[in-house]
């Protein structure tokens, strides 16, 4: 039995999938059980449970031989990361008491970074649940495809998206869902001694000039890409409701200049099939 957290989001429910494939059981951990229906229709057993409720969890977790952790995302954390620093605590108690034979958990490119940015807190997850006795692997994927999704109507609509990647022929590392996913189901599957850390990214390196003439292929006229000035960020992050924008812009800088990337290189990573094209078309499509 593999115990799957996040399965109603996009990773998740690939990685479930990719699970039921291969003829795996799947316990389906949800906050709401509404959520679940769908999963429990397509054979996999539901379990209830908060992440930030180690009781619940543990209770999730107990009887597997694995377990998959993708942490909740915050993408306005307060100062210190409080939010994260609940989940943590309360996964890492749970993984403790059930006692599965072994874990995955969803990190992120760059978790190794020693600046503080977005996606220390998946750097934070790391080195608490690096600590747990049973056999671990940390999956780092690059930045998602399907965060396009949020140029789609713009495309479409203006022939426009705005980067903040920046510059907009910068190659950065990216990675479909559904092989995120896949290669969740491939590492659950396998067994190991310790702790590991995968790198992954797709078939080769996008830059934001290339989302731009991959949506212009797809809507059949020209898309530009426009940067969004670095020195407007803050005023924008905060228009649009954030309360702690330090954090993201922190990130977008590692992104920019560097120093977020994958440890082991470009070398050692492990590449997915799934190609930007594919990942736009499903997006444009579903916006209708």
């Amino acid at each position: 039995m593999y115990a799957l957290t996040g399965i109603t989001g996009k990773v998740g429910g690939a990685l479930a999938r990719a699970l039921l494939a291969d003829r795996r059981p799947v316990r389906a951990v949800v906050r709401d059980i509404k959520k679940g229906r769908f999963w429990e229709s397509q054979g996999c057993e539901i379990a209830l449970a908060e992440m930030q409720d180690r009781a619940s969890l543990t209770a999730a977790f107990t009887g597997t031989d694995g377990v998959f952790i993708l942490p909740p995302s915050e993408f306005d954390p307060a100062p210190g990361f409080p939010e994260a620093r609940a989940v943590i605590a309360a996964v890492k108690a749970a993984l403790e008491s059930a006692c599965p034979n072994k874990v995955v958990c969803l990190s992120t490119i760059g978790a190794q970074s020693t600046k503080s940015n977005l996606l220390t807190q998946r750097t934070l997850m790391e080195q608490a649940l690096g600590e747990l006795p049973m056999p671990i692997t940390f999956l780092r994927p690059g930045w998602f495809m399907e965060n396009a999704e949020w140029d789609v109507a713009s495309a479409r609509d203006k022939g426009m998206i705005a980067s903040f990647l920046q510059p907009l022929d910068k190659p950065v590392p990216m990675v479909a869902t559904a092989d995120i996913g896949q290669i969740a189901s491939e590492l659950l599957q396998q067994n190991w001694i310790g702790k590991r850390v995968v790198e992954l990214e797709g078939p080769k390196r996008i830059s934001p000039q290339e989302i731009g003439t991959s949506f212009a292929k797809i809507l059949g006229h020209a898309v530009r890409v426009e940067a969004v000035p670095r020195e407007t960020w803050q005023a924008l992050f905060e228009s649009q409701g954030m309360l702690h924008p330090l954090p993201r812009i922190q990130m977008l800088d590692g992104f920019n200049e560097g120093w977020i990337d994958f440890e082991g290189g470009q070398a050692s990573t492990i590449k997915g099939k799934v190609e930007l094209l594919t990942v736009l078309q499903e997006l444009v499509g579903r916006a209708g």
